[in-house]
């Protein structure tokens, strides 16, 4: 199948997505991702006919669900090549990232100690160490990008030393769409004793992902990313790592016993998931990971890959116009518009039906560095297709003529 075709065919999953009427063309999965019928059906389906309590309930129904809840750690772990009792459960990425913050940060870094970040991760990786420097009096040291928009890993080669105990790098940039050389991060933090969070957002919805043959030692992402529903997302830990985190939220599920003299605390993961969880939304996390798994990860990546060629050699011919990132970004092409703000941008295409990121994506350090107040995003996912791009060609176009 040549490019073109290839795009044409998007899959043939667009008429899955109920959400998408003919005639729009939804460029904003980085921020968040459609939903497949098949995940919409199955949240439906546990809210209704099937709903119930678990791990509370002696009675059939309650059994099921639990069971259910249970299966979608699974899945879960499986999709990044991990175990089942390595998967806790949280309200998304930037929980877990806290979480780790607050449970394995606050148990092991002490003043002085330094955390090394990139100039081009998300604010939900760049804050949550603030707030554990500050408390504990830790530094965070900042790796350079190189020309491309990757982390430039032999500069953090060059940085890393005894003092890091911690690297918190993305896998995939949700601005650049830059892919981290993973296995190679590892190895350089732990080479000086420090430990590897990879924030997986953009990474877990658009390529295979293992976590043991990377060697990190914390992984993070969100369900809504990958089709599923908002609200629920995953850390992943080595389990002797988890295993030695205090928790960190107190509450019903969590515990062994309770008195009011001492209360013992369940393994891990449980320890970690205080109160009732979404229960609901840990299913439609696992239908959304059945359906990412029926395409495959490895069809999903070439699909948008493709895609990123073809957008990316079609807004070369679009007049004042700056494409940021590498050629080879995962499915997200970000760029600016000579004398117009990307809002603007946003805005105009909007009416043309086409749907865009624009601001700073939560990534104020990268747009400095960039040397502007903000870009417009596009980011394909599997139902996106040639006919999306022409259509943000066409829009551009537009914007071009309103503002001269």
């Amino acid at each position: 199948m040549n490019l073109q075709a290839h795009l044409n065919s998007a899959l043939a999953v667009r008429d899955q997505f109920p959400a998408i009427p003919a005639g729009w063309h939804y460029l904003d999965s980085a921020a968040t991702a459609q939903k497949p019928q098949a995940v919409i059906d199955a949240i439906t389906r546990a809210y209704g006919h099937d709903y119930a309590t678990v791990h509370r309930g002696v009675y059939e129904r309650s059994a099921a669900m639990t069971a259910s809840f249970e299966a979608a750690r699974a899945a879960t772990a499986a999709l990044i090549g991990g175990e089942e009792h390595e998967v806790v459960f949280t309200r998304g990425a930037t929980e877990a990232i806290n979480l780790v913050a607050q449970s394995w940060g606050m148990a092991n870094l002490k003043a002085g100690d330094r955390i090394l970040l990139s100039q081009l991760e998300h604010h939900s990786n760049i804050v949550p160490w603030q707030l554990l420097a500050e408390r504990v009096g830790a530094h965070i040291d900042v790796c350079p990008l190189d020309s491309h928009g990757r982390i430039d890993l032999d500069e953090a080669e060059a940085m890393l030393t005894e003092q890091h105990k911690l690297v918190a790098f993305a896998h995939v940039s949700n601005v650049l769409g830059s892919i981290l050389d993973a296995k190679r991060a590892a190895e350089l933090a732990h080479k000086v004793g420090a430990k590897l969070l990879l924030d997986g957002c953009q990474a877990a919805a658009r390529l295979p992902v293992d976590v043991s043959a990377i060697g990190a030692d914390f992984y993070v992402f969100s369900a809504h990313k990958i089709y599923g529903p908002t609200g629920i997302g995953a850390l992943w830990a080595r389990k002797e790592i988890l295993d030695s985190m205090p928790p960190w939220h107190g509450g019903g599920a969590m515990i062994d016993r309770v008195t009011f003299e001492r209360t013992t605390y369940l393994p891990a993961p449980s320890r970690f998931e205080a109160g009732t969880p979404h229960v609901v939304g840990a299913i439609g996390f696992k239908a959304a990971i059945d359906w990412v798994n029926g395409i495959g990860l490895d069809a999903l990546h070439a699909h948008e890959s493709a895609l990123v060629t073809e957008c990316r050699a079609a807004l070369r011919n679009v007049p004042g116009i700056t494409i940021f990132g590498p050629d080879d970004s995962a499915g997200i092409v970000s760029f600016a518009l000579d004398g117009v703000h990307p809002h603007d941008i946003g805005t105009i295409l909007d009416d043309t039906g086409v749907a865009v990121r624009a601001g700073h994506h939560c990534a104020q350090p990268l747009m400095d560095y960039l040397g502007v107040p903000a870009t417009a995003r596009a980011s394909f996912a599997a139902h996106s297709d040639a006919g999306d791009i022409e259509a943000l060609v066409r829009g551009l176009d537009k914007v071009r003529r309103i503002f001269g």
